[in-house]
């Protein structure tokens, strides 16, 4: 039923006496719902119409109510059928309480605390772990790295850095030797302490015999000494010997063109260098030296190589055609 007030009284041309009266009930809006009726010796009420909960069907006159979907209802159904049910205490969020909502779960405003300290989360920045709502400290304490220099947490949100499983902060990941945070750029690790590349190459890296400086990658040992590869050449024709065949005389290095046409001795029968190199053998005689395979005989061009042999001048022969000298 909706609420009457008498709002006046007065008497009618014939003496009796009229009551004025307005029905009404104010929404949540504030709009009034009024009927004005006249009063006989019986009291006639006719309503214009209703203004009920869509759920209860109660009368929404001078109460509270809430409209979903264009259909009003009243706090208590509403509450019953709508609310969300808070994730901390299991009772639902009424309309005259806040709602904080998180991936699809619901919190009383006093009920969204942090799991460890129980201090308000309200307007403030949060982490999440296993469900769990956590403050930003006690989530570092309890799960961020710590920093393999200082020991400190590294709180979530700052810039870290990382290598082989350990952790830094930016401002601690600095050069052993000159203590200069290395950021992003080239490091090398050594001894579980890590060095910018200026600092490695100035206290670790060996030096190029030839030219002095650093050999950081690569490089060649040569009688013991470190060379960079660009910088072990043969010293006649100034190529690279890295990684092809060379010897050397007087403690200089030549590949083995150069070696052949400078030092070795030439065939006494093609008059190409002899180099004596990997083995390969060769024919001595008088101060002469022959190939293997030029160590033949002059006339009919059989080796003599194990056999006997007669010479003629600067020939060498086989005994068959040297019979006749």
């Amino acid at each position: 039923m909706r609420e009457f007030t008498t709002t006046s009284a007065a008497h009618n041309d014939r003496g009796n006496r009229d009551l004025a009266l307005t029905v009404g009930g104010k929404a949540l809006d504030g709009s009034a719902h009024t009927c004005i009726v006249g009063v006989g010796e019986r009291l006639l009420v006719k309503m214009t119409e209703r203004y009920d909960c869509h759920y209860c069907k109660e009368s929404l006159f001078g109460k509270k109510y809430v409209l979903r979907e264009e259909n009003p209802y009243c706090v208590k159904c509403y509450e019953s059928l709508y609310s969300n049910t808070c994730e901390e205490c299991k009772k639902p969020i009424g309309c005259n309480t806040r709602d904080l909502s998180y991936k699809d779960r619901h919190w009383h405003e006093d009920c969204f605390k942090c799991f460890q300290c129980k201090r308000p989360l309200v307007d403030k920045p949060f982490s999440t772990k296993d469900e769990q709502l956590l403050c930003t400290e006690c989530y570092s304490n309890e799960y961020s790295s710590k920093c393999h220099e200082c020991k400190k947490t590294i709180m979530p949100g700052s810039r870290k850095m990382e290598h082989k499983g350990n952790s830094w902060h930016e401002t601690c990941f600095t050069c052993k030797r000159c203590q200069q945070p290395i950021g992003t750029k080239s490091f090398i690790p050594k001894e579980n302490q890590n060095f910018c590349v200026p600092c490695y190459e100035k206290q670790f890296a060996m030096q190029c015999v030839h030219c002095k400086k650093p050999i950081t990658t690569g490089g060649v040992t040569y009688r013991d000494q470190p060379w960079h590869k660009d910088c072990f050449l043969c010293t006649s024709c100034k190529q690279q010997l890295s990684g092809q065949r060379f010897t050397s005389r007087d403690d200089f290095a030549y590949c083995l063109n150069c070696f052949c046409n400078l030092y070795a001795k030439k065939c006494a029968s093609c008059t190409t260098p002899i180099s004596g190199l990997g083995g390969s053998k060769y024919i001595s005689f008088e101060e002469r030296q022959w190939h293997n395979d030029c160590f033949n005989c002059k006339k009919c061009s059989v080796s003599l190589v194990g056999r006997g042999f007669l010479t003629e001048r600067d020939d060498i022969l086989c005994p068959e055609c040297g019979k006749d000298i």
